[in-house]
């Protein structure tokens, strides 16, 4: 039986690898990934002896959880202080922020090399949409004006989505460690 303790952790090794990847989708990974540890540890008394029913301690699992969350705060934060190190108004990082999310989705289709269309998506799309936020409304700036808050804005979510997935990363290896040790 401990031949399937091995198969569960090489298992999660690969989903949770997956799932830091698709962190680049602006898909939620991380917290997929704790989801599949959590789903485990529920289900650890069916493969695990009696002696050593846990594979992650919920210490663990909640300390994951706030770092989760922390990668979360700080992309947020990161993408505003580059709209506003730029000079962005609250429109332009709306606009950013948007157009971000649906460059990603629409150059995932038009670029079909994986990973990288939407990753340039995301980029470009969080360009433009800071962009057209800050050249249009009641207190509209001039493109030229408005190139400053754009760069910043696109720089931050870089930023942002890098810390991100260095997080996601330390967190999938801890979790990693623990499912094949489980204690």
């Amino acid at each position: 039986m401990e031949w399937l303790v091995y198969l569960v952790a090489a298992l999660f090794f690969v989903l949770g690898g997956l799932c830091v990847v698709s962190i680049i989708l602006s898909v939620p990974g991380a917290w997929i990934l704790l989801a599949l540890a959590l789903i485990i540890e529920v289900c650890d008394g069916l493969y695990l002896p009696p002696e050593s029913a846990q594979t992650f301690p919920w210490w663990l699992l909640a300390t994951c959880a706030g770092l989760v969350l922390l990668s979360e705060l700080i992309e947020l934060a990161a993408g505003m202080a580059g709209a506003k190190a730029g000079g962005s108004s609250k429109r332009g990082m709306w606009g950013a922020l948007i157009g971000g999310m649906l460059g990603a989705i629409l150059m995932t289709f038009l670029i079909p090399i994986p990973l990288v269309g939407t990753l340039i998506g995301a980029l470009v799309g969080t360009f433009i949409g800071a962009l057209v936020g800050e050249t249009s409304g009641q207190n509209a700036k001039t493109v030229r004006g408005s190139m400053k808050p754009a760069v910043g804005a696109t720089v931050g979510r870089v930023v942002g989505t890098m810390t991100k997935i260095g997080i996601a990363i330390a967190v999938w290896i801890v979790l990693s460690v623990a499912a094949f040790w489980p204690g």
